[in-house]
């Protein structure tokens, strides 16, 4: 017997910020300068990247990987977070918003894949320079992209939407956008067995490919330090600097939400966490790599001189 009544729902209500005017008007700039930065910076690194022959290699390759996902991962959440702050009591529709939240995480479980096999890339590149170009050759690099792409599909969407729900929480979801924990929270009582699977699940996605990440930078240190040239040693600091960064935000914020104990009721921490590793991280790496990145900065000086002089 099922100890709570199960409920049909055909839309959503979301009263994250309901009855704070203020504060929706202080996000709506907020998220609309965020959105165009993030779309505006990364889809000039993959200009650039397109652009100049000399950084068609597979770190840069991997970098506009990034980019074109987090362009996208950005647009499943931002565009319809604006539309909901317009209005006081938005709705969305069940398809609408399990298409939603299916879309932001499969996005996001994707960047944590693209995460590790970029960080695999520059172990490889340090501690093997010699062999780089064999062990990384083209097709290899074409592969792992695939890969990762397709991986979260399986991962993801495809269980979200086999997998049996039975709602009994109502319809009411405190948040801005249909937020895969705070959809769940209107999930009737989960038995051990679905919340081991979800624990583990979250293990998976999150703290194996984020130890790989450590693993690798570890090794990447080792491999650093036993460079003679000084010059070389910070090159190699400043390129795997930028790219640690992006990772310890954006997986610190994700595994904190994600693999913490669950609850019925949803706090302002859990939105300010949701906002990092879901709108402000997509901001970050095109900011980070290219003020980082002096092979990126002179590509983009070259490209907008080539167009000036047109």
């Amino acid at each position: 017997m099922q100890e709570e009544n199960e409920t049909t729902i055909t839309e959503f209500i979301l009263i994250g910020y309901s009855g704070q005017p203020k504060t929706r008007t202080g996000l709506i700039i907020f998220l609309t300068v965020v959105y165009t930065v993030t779309v505006v910076g990364n889809s000039l690194i993959i200009l650039v990247i397109a652009a100049d022959p000399r950084l068609h290699n597979p770190m840069y390759f991997f970098l506009s990987n990034l980019s074109f996902l987090d362009i996208g991962y950005s647009t499943s959440s931002i565009p319809q977070s604006l539309i909901n702050l317009l209005v006081d009591k938005p709705t969305m529709s069940f398809a609408l918003c399990y298409f939603q939240m299916s879309s932001s995480v499969y996005l996001g479980v994707t960047e944590c894949i693209l995460l590790a096999i970029m960080a695999y890339d520059r172990y490889i590149a340090i501690s093997s320079p010699l062999h780089y170009t064999v062990i990384m050759s083209k097709r290899f690099c074409i592969q792992l992209a695939i890969g990762t792409w397709t991986s979260g599909f399986f991962l993801v969407v495809i269980p979200i939407y086999t997998t049996p729900t039975h709602f009994c929480g109502g319809n009411v979801i405190d948040h801005l956008t249909c937020e895969l924990k705070a959809v769940m929270k209107l999930l009737c009582k989960q038995n051990t067995l679905n919340q081991l699977v979800n624990f583990f699940t979250g293990v998976l996605l999150l703290l194996c490919p984020f130890a790989f990440i450590l693993f690798s930078y570890l090794r990447i240190i080792v491999a650093i330090l036993k460079i003679h040239s000084a010059g070389g040693r910070l090159k190699a600091f400043s390129t795997c600097g930028s790219h640690l960064v992006v990772v310890i935000i954006f997986y610190g914020t994700a595994i904190f939400s994600y693999l913490q104990p669950q609850s019925k009721t949803t706090h302002k921490v859990d939105k300010i966490i949701s906002a990092f590793y879901g709108i402000v991280t997509p901001m970050l790496n095109p900011l980070i790599y290219t003020l980082r990145n002096k092979d990126v900065k002179d590509s983009l000086r070259r490209l907008m001189g080539k167009k000036g002089k047109v």
